[in-house]
């Protein structure tokens, strides 16, 4: 395969694309305070990376509680529904199909960002290890702090979650977004049910592989009875080696991950969901993801598979050749390139990342990266 089939067109579900390089998510903390509110400088920042076949925005929680990172944007309130409306509208006039990423941190949080500093939430009380949550400290200004211990949910809260899940498809749909995306990675909510070794739980929720992805399969049967399978997708983020090493935090490893994330992928194949994103892990000396679990996951699911994770040319063309991917999403170069599919397709060189403005501030480092001079 040549590297221009990164540039040929694809269906995603019932949208057609002009090309498979999709813009994934990515937070950046930008919304407007009080009120975590999506903005006009957001809606520039996604209307300027309309090249890209596909849009997914940042994660946006759909609960107070589900915030886990000062001023990231929230969707379960009208003031937030009308300001991803600005963004979904900013991308439509560029003709590009956009999808909300619908997340919820659970344990990963700190009572600072929890309504009335209570604890956070999540299957069961263990703390999160191995990352930071970044709370505010004033206006515009923060630090990085452990989770604190979370307290375990009862069932009939679980319950209610899965509701808020559905009702923030509702809102995503009420802002204009074509569909949305279940964050079910990087060791969130989701991810934390799923995983034995945040879930302890001895009841329906819990033990089994089976029990620990029914909260997963809840959500999507919920999700999609709102959006319709077909305006849907899930992320997930498989780990397939240590993560003892110094690294940005991608989620929890498993002792079989294969065997958990194809149980995963067939849940959402049944559902007959319209893609399915592998986060692979992006830092130095990062584990690969096997090749045969690709193949497994191709053969497991129907729909398209998306993954994103340190992809330059060689690498999509790679993965892409052999069928084990539909489309690559491009996150850092995304953030300092606002035109990279044109960039990556006519080789001009790229511009450098400012690592010091990604979280936090205002259009320096966001929108203000240059576009190639023609």
């Amino acid at each position: 395969m040549s590297p221009s089939s990164l540039f040929a067109p694809v269906r995603l579900g019932d949208l057609s694309l002009e090309n498979r390089i999709l813009l994934p998510p990515l937070t950046r903390c930008r919304s407007t305070q009080p009120g975590d509110i999506p903005n006009a400088l957001m809606a520039e920042y996604y209307a300027q990376r309309t090249r890209a076949g596909f849009l997914i925005t940042e994660g946006t929680q759909i609960e107070p509680r589900g915030q886990g990172y000062a001023w990231t944007p929230g969707i379960y309130s009208a003031e937030q529904v009308a300001g991803w409306k600005l963004v979904a509208d900013a991308v439509h006039a560029k003709r590009r199909p956009i999808f909300a990423q619908l997340w919820h941190v659970g344990r990963v949080s700190h009572r600072a960002l929890q309504p009335g500093h209570e604890a956070p939430i999540a299957p069961s009380a263990v703390a999160a290890t191995g990352v930071n949550v970044f709370i505010p400290t004033g206006p515009g200004t923060g630090k990085l702090v452990p989770p604190d211990m979370p307290r375990a949910l009862t069932i009939p809260e679980i319950h209610e979650l899965v509701e808020m899940y559905a009702q923030a498809a509702r809102n995503a749909l009420s802002a204009g977004f074509d569909g949305v995306e279940i964050h079910a990675a990087n060791g969130y909510l989701i991810n934390q049910f799923l995983s034995e070794r945040a879930n302890f739980r001895t009841d329906a929720y819990g033990g089994s592989l089976s029990n620990r992805l029914r909260f997963l399969r809840e959500v999507v049967e919920a999700v999609s009875a709102v959006v319709t399978p077909d305006r849907m997708g899930v992320r997930f983020s498989p780990l397939f080696g240590t993560t003892t090493e110094e690294r940005v935090y991608l989620g929890l490893l498993e002792d079989n991950p294969a065997e958990t994330y194809t149980a995963a992928v067939r849940v959402l194949a049944e559902v007959g969901i319209a893609y399915v994103s592998l986060a692979e892990a992006d830092w130095n000396n990062a584990p690969e993801m096997p090749d045969t679990f690709r193949a497994s996951v191709r053969d497991i699911f129907g729909g398209r598979i998306l993954c994103a994770g340190r992809y330059d040319l060689h690498k999509a063309q790679h993965v892409l050749g052999h069928g084990w991917a539909d489309m690559i999403g491009f996150g850092r170069k995304f953030i300092a390139n606002p035109d990279l599919p044109a960039r990556l397709e006519h080789g001009w060189p790229l511009n450098p990342l400012d690592p010091a403005t990604m979280y936090g501030g205002g259009a320096h480092g966001y929108t203000d990266y240059p576009f190639h001079n023609q």
